[in-house]
């Protein structure tokens, strides 16, 4: 598949998930430690993500840091925007500003 055309997948992804995890492995067996801490922040939060394990699309994974300009993995998208990695959720977390964030995706996602 072209960049392009991995492009265009990422980008309809990211739009048709309020809340989307590009992560190593799956919510129930991250295979990188940024990645099992950011589901376990997400988890807390008791609201429904979306995920793609990018070990197992090496294509996403080799395109996904020109989609946004963003090199490293994990990356949350809420409501079509990057919110960032790992530090970035934490911090958001730890700050209180993250769980207002995936409240409001998740309950417009479910009044469409």
């Amino acid at each position: 598949m072209s960049d392009t055309a991995m492009l265009d997948t990422i980008r309809e992804q990211v739009e048709s998930n309020p809340i989307l995890l590009y992560m190593k492995g799956s919510p129930q067996a991250p295979q990188c430690g940024f990645s099992a801490q950011t589901v376990q922040v997400l988890i807390s939060y008791g609201q429904r993500f979306a995920y793609v394990d990018v070990l197992s699309n090496p294509e996403i994974r080799a395109t996904l840091p020109q989609y946004a300009n963003w090199p490293t993995f994990p990356q949350l998208y809420i409501s079509g925007e990057l919110v960032g990695g790992c530090d970035i959720i934490t911090e958001m977390h730890e700050a209180g500003e993250l769980e207002a964030l995936i409240n409001e995706a998740a309950q417009s996602a479910d009044g469409e």
